[in-house]
């Protein structure tokens, strides 16, 4: 059997990045990063890890794969994480109704924020 352990995003500036997602996430490194590599963890119990590696490739402005970040408050956690650093997205593919904000992180990866109580 096997389970998802890490994420893996590329970033420019790998300590920026982290710092963004350490503070976004509540997670810390799980042994010190350099300017190439660092893998996050949550502070407190078990979770998927996210891990930042450099990259020089450009951002897709509809990746293939993103974060989906579930919050209860999801208006106030959108503004927390734009405090943060993160930039909302002009996004044309939103749906009626939609359950989700689409953000960007400082190195311009998007993301989105799903409102769990959503239509509940």
């Amino acid at each position: 059997m096997v389970h998802i352990g890490t994420v893996v995003m590329g970033a420019t500036d790998v300590q920026r990045a982290a710092a963004f997602w350490k503070a976004a996430l509540t997670y810390t490194e799980r042994e010190p990063g350099t300017n190439n590599w660092v893998v996050l963890v949550p502070v407190e119990g078990p979770g998927v890890g996210l891990s930042l590696g450099r990259s020089t490739s450009p951002v897709q402005e509809v990746p293939r794969v993103h974060l989906d970040l579930y919050s209860d408050e999801q208006e106030a956690e959108v503004e927390r994480l734009v405090g943060l650093g993160a930039e909302r997205v002009s996004w044309e593919l939103y749906p009626p109704d939609p359950d989700f904000v689409v953000l960007a992180d400082p190195e311009g990866n998007r993301f989105c924020v799903i409102d769990t109580k959503h239509n509940a």
